[in-house]
């Protein structure tokens, strides 16, 4: 086994928050506002099961690993990419899951429920559709800031919290997403970076911190948006001759259902580029050696 994989060895964990895990009711917190139980805005299916193993993953090594850096989606209730900030052209709500079209929103299809913002509604689609990555999604209100839906799921919330103590060392936790005007998947720069907004462009002192690894070891949700986006971008910025440092560990990410080719290219186009792709047992199998 080549050094590297030893020392330093960086874990990236990506969104791996309850609004995004397909929970079972015990991990379902207690609404007082019902009397039910809270359930999650976007569940991925599967990602209950990818936090189990890698939080299992996580308390494995323990000891061999020297970072972890935990990213946060971290929105506004009102957002460009949720409901309550469109409607259609008689005046309805848009339903979770409409993608809004830059011609669609010129057209009059849609429009913001705030009329004054529609010119810069406008630039930011036509924006966004330049950069060739996405249309705009609109997505079930979720991650919004100091909900239970924001929250880390418990058991990597425990395992980071027994790392930490163990180690002595802290997670570092980077949110994304606060700015309402544009999209955040990737965890390294928004979708449109927005000049008045530091933290919507490019993160060169993260990028920098995970290029420090010998070995980045990367997890989360979904890895059919906020994975595939931070890889994207992490790669661009990466020495294509060290992209073998890069480790996806394929059973603790699962992509929004509907997505699943993107995810599956995703990891065959890393693979072509130099990334490892295995699963935390391969990983842990090939690390005692």
């Amino acid at each position: 086994m080549p050094s590297q994989l030893h020392h330093p060895l960086h874990l990236l964990i990506i969104d791996p928050q309850n609004d995004f895990c397909d929970l079972p009711e015990a991990y379902r917190a207690p609404d007082p506002a019902t009397g039910g139980r809270l359930s999650p805005a976007l569940p991925v299916p599967g990602a209950h099961a990818d936090m189990q193993r890698l939080a299992q993953f996580m308390r494995s090594c323990q000891a061999k690993l020297d970072a972890i850096t935990l990213t946060l989606d971290s929105h506004q209730r009102l957002d460009i990419a949720h409901p309550a900030w469109w409607q259609d052209a008689s005046g309805l709500p848009v339903p979770p899951f409409t993608i809004i079209s830059a011609e669609a929103l010129r057209a009059g299809q849609f429009c913001p429920r705030d009329p004054a913002q529609a010119p810069r509604c406008q630039a930011y689609l036509d924006a966004l559709e330049a950069g060739g990555r996405y249309q705009l999604m609109v997505w079930p209100v979720h991650c919004e800031i100091g909900t239970w839906g924001h929250a880390v799921h418990a058991d990597v919330h425990a395992a980071c919290s027994a790392w930490e103590e163990s180690r002595l060392l802290p997670v570092r936790k980077i949110l994304k997403g606060s700015n309402p005007w544009t999209e955040h998947y990737s965890a390294l720069q928004a979708e449109v970076p927005d000049a008045a907004d530091p933290a919507s462009q490019f993160n060169q002192g993260l990028q920098q911190s995970l290029a420090t690894a010998g070995t980045l070891l990367v997890a989360g949700e979904a890895s059919s948006h906020c994975v595939k986006a931070t890889l994207e971008h992490l790669v661009a910025h990466w020495p294509p001759d060290q992209l073998g440092r890069i480790v996806l560990l394929s059973d603790c990410m699962s992509p929004v259902a509907g997505f699943e080719s993107q995810s599956q290219a995703l990891l065959d186009e890393m693979q072509v580029r130099g990334l490892r792709v295995c699963s935390t047992g391969q990983w842990l199998a090939e690390a005692a050696q």
